[in-house]
């Protein structure tokens, strides 16, 4: 489902939406949607001679594959979680996440 009013940062086709050290992968009107957390963050300083300020870098996160069913006790949503070292495998892991769980429904 993609017909949202609100527009938000699209990642292979579901919303990734942001808020704070928190992002939720996946709409949340279908069965499932992926809590990410970011747990740590690195400051990676920027290449010599460049006129920019340091960045900062997730590089501990912690997912959760929850089920969006309001039924559900808050406990039992939660059907999947993992550990990463950064965002980019988080995000790539709650893809994978999202489309087997959504395709077993």
């Amino acid at each position: 489902m993609s017909d949202t009013k609100t527009k938000f940062p699209m990642y292979k086709g579901k919303p990734l939406v942001r808020s704070g050290d928190l992002l939720y992968y996946g709409d949340m009107r279908d069965n499932y949607v992926v809590r990410i957390q970011v747990r740590s963050k690195k400051k990676i300083s920027p290449a010599d001679g460049a006129d920019a300020q340091a960045l900062e870098l997730a590089d501990k996160t912690f997912i959760q594959l929850m089920n969006t069913d309001i039924n559900v006790s808050p406990q039992k949503a939660v059907e999947k979680t993992s550990e990463q070292p950064d965002l980019f495998s988080a995000i790539d892991t709650a893809y994978v996440w999202l489309q087997q769980a959504l395709r077993s429904k």
